[in-house]
């Protein structure tokens, strides 16, 4: 789904940003212009950006759980 619409910026985008390192909106302006124009996708595009980011960290500390316990084992 577009999320920003003045740049043709889309949520796929911004999960996609931050699988590449982005974290913030301030990156997310910087590097996709998010909310440069009239910033009506702003709430949006960081409510896509947290829940993304969240998700990474959660996924994240699954795999090293389940790696460390398969070590211990």
């Amino acid at each position: 789904m577009i999320v920003c619409v003045c740049n043709n910026i889309s949520d796929r985008e911004i999960r996609q940003a931050v699988d590449l390192g982005l974290s913030s909106m301030d990156e997310l302006r910087s590097d996709l212009g998010v909310a440069t124009c009239c910033g009506k996708c702003a709430t949006y595009a960081e409510e896509v950006l947290t829940l993304h980011v969240e998700r990474t960290a959660a996924d994240t500390r699954v795999t090293e759980l389940s790696f460390r316990s398969r070590q211990a084992a």
